[in-house]
């Protein structure tokens, strides 16, 4: 897979044009299986015609762009998004710098200039709701219409649903925000997972006979505060996943009520070694109970038995 830092760096990068490329056009925020969907057809296309499966986004998300205080949470950095679009079958991911002279451009150069000139798209493949050019004036129709007169093949493939539920990033982060990280991985078609740097922590599991990882994470999104059986991955090593019970919260039996500071910790089953500094990714496969403030610690620690038993059950 290759990436290509915007359109103009196409021949730079790539050392020449892109052979006959079928284009998935999207934000891709999470690749969820609406997305995938999306990329499923452009792999088709391109597999019939021998040429390349490319996705198509911006950074920074245009939303990000018009309003950034008013934007909504990632829910996976572009580090991440890149390697699931590879994953999802893109041989190209082309990242385009989101600009104000690239916002500006009206509708019908954004397909015969960018996608016709440019990148040379064979064949372009978009959802429903897609829109696009100066003031999103651009739609679908638009798009077929302009594509069949630059000789550029259009599809637009369905709203997909799962579970009667439409696939969306942003129903993706509702449930996340919600701690309902159970409907999060029907649409993402995975767990929901964060990626972070193990720091040291207050070393309070250790003392309990129960270790803990404390993740600083990159992302700008996690579930609610409360327990979560899931499974972390060492990305620093040979990438195993291990069964991990996850907290989110404030550690509100050993400290003061309403203390701002939210702590990510994960036990990781049948894990032995030294993890501090190393990259983990933790993935959230079910919501377990709220966060809960204990008069005892050996109520606390029965608690957290509890949950390494049902985490164990869920994820191993």
């Amino acid at each position: 897979m290759h990436i290509v830092s915007g359109r103009h760096r196409i021949a730079a990068e790539l050392g020449g044009a892109l052979r006959a490329p079928a284009v998935a056009i999207g934000n891709f925020d999470g690749v969820h299986l609406g997305h995938r969907a999306l990329l499923d057809e452009a792999r088709r296309v391109a597999c019939a015609a021998g040429g390349q499966t490319v996705a198509l986004t911006f950074d920074p998300h245009p939303a990000r762009f018009f309003a950034p205080t008013l934007a909504p949470p990632m829910l996976a950095p572009l580090r991440r998004r890149i390697e699931l679009l590879a994953e999802a079958g893109a041989d190209v991911v082309l990242v385009e710098p989101f600009t104000a002279e690239f916002a500006a451009l009206p509708a019908e150069w954004f397909v015969e200039q960018v996608l016709g000139r440019d990148i040379g798209a064979r064949h372009v493949v978009v959802g429903a709701d897609f829109s696009f050019g100066q003031n999103r004036r651009g739609n679908t129709a638009l798009l077929a219409s302009l594509g069949g007169r630059v000789g550029m093949d259009v599809t637009i493939v369905p709203q997909v649903t799962a579970s009667g539920l439409v696939c969306s990033s942003t129903k993706i982060r509702e449930f996340v925000l919600e701690g309902r990280v159970e409907g999060a991985s029907l649409l993402l078609g995975r767990p929901f997972e964060i990626d972070g740097t193990v720091v040291a922590g207050k070393g309070r599991g250790r003392k309990l006979g129960i270790p803990t990882v404390n993740l600083a994470h990159d992302g700008e999104i996690l579930p609610k505060p409360g327990v979560y059986a899931g499974r972390a991955c060492h990305l620093d090593a040979d990438r195993a996943w291990f069964a991990a019970a996850i907290s989110i919260g404030t550690n509100p039996t050993f400290t003061e009520k309403g203390e701002p500071e939210l702590f990510v910790e994960a036990h990781l089953l049948d894990y032995a070694g030294d993890l501090y500094g190393a990259r983990l990714r933790l993935a959230f496969v079910a919501h377990l109970r709220e966060q809960r403030r204990y008069t005892k610690v050996d109520e606390l620690v029965a608690e957290i038995a509890r949950d390494i038993a049902r985490t164990r059950e869920i994820c191993t």
